[in-house]
């Protein structure tokens, strides 16, 4: 297994963000003929491979925040009701077993009683309609570095 420099794994994980060969050779430190640098570094199977795992990695993160901005706008809140009705007689280990992932604040005001702030399911269904409209433009930039370097190749512009 070929170990990558420094400035490759910057170049694999800028790549993975912005799929710019030129702007993210320049970005990690290919300041000669940076183009001609990203195509030779896009036709390197382990470059390559590096950039497929980092990909992989951020669709699993997004994948992540969209399930948990799907709790915040459909989860129920009937846990939060529970506490807050029955917050004197419950103990730790029950408290411990509530859903209380919709909750942002919990405070007990010197009047007595709880309150109890939850996230903004408004901001949260934006979230996911943002997320939603987006997947249907989206490119695989695994497939964008493979014809871009190619492309690059060929034309063999060192600008």
């Amino acid at each position: 297994m070929v170990v990558l420099t420094e400035k490759e794994r910057l170049f694999c994980t800028y790549y993975a963000e912005d799929g710019d060969a030129r702007g993210c050779a320049a970005r990690a430190g290919f300041v000669v003929a940076p183009r001609r640098s990203a195509a030779r570094l896009l036709v390197r199977e382990e470059i390559r491979a590096e950039i497929s795992r980092q990909e992989k990695e951020k669709k699993a993160t997004a994948a992540l925040v969209e399930k948990g901005l799907r709790r915040l706008a459909f989860g129920s809140v009937a846990d939060a009701l529970k506490l807050m009705l029955c917050e004197e007689t419950m103990t730790a280990e029950e408290i411990e077993k509530l859903d209380l992932f919709n909750v942002s604040d919990i405070k007990r005001p010197k009047g007595g009683g709880l309150e109890i702030k939850f996230f903004d399911r408004l901001k949260a269904l934006e979230r996911l309609e943002k997320i939603g409209s987006g997947e249907e433009t989206v490119q695989s930039s695994f497939v964008q570095a493979l014809s871009e370097g190619a492309k690059l190749l060929s034309q063999g512009d060192d600008s």
